[in-house]
């Protein structure tokens, strides 16, 4: 009777054991997955900053002549 309810204890606590680590790989694996989207935005990012920074200076160019043409 004592073995059986050891068994029993035993088998919850490796079941417990097995939800936790597949819990924490799948943790591990949505980090992984975030990180790299990240790095993929990061560069796609990089791309539209460098675009609307020079979208910027041409506008700037831009209002900077008008106000030397109406004078």
């Amino acid at each position: 009777m004592q073995d059986q309810r050891i068994e029993k204890i035993a088998t919850v606590a490796v079941n417990i054991t097995k939800v936790l680590v597949i819990v924490y790989l799948g943790f591990e694996e949505v980090f992984k997955i975030g990180k790299l989207l990240r790095e993929k935005l990061d560069v796609e990012f990089d791309i539209y900053r460098k675009w609307a920074s020079q979208a910027y200076s041409i506008l700037k160019k831009r209002q900077v002549e008008r106000k030397v043409a109406r004078f």
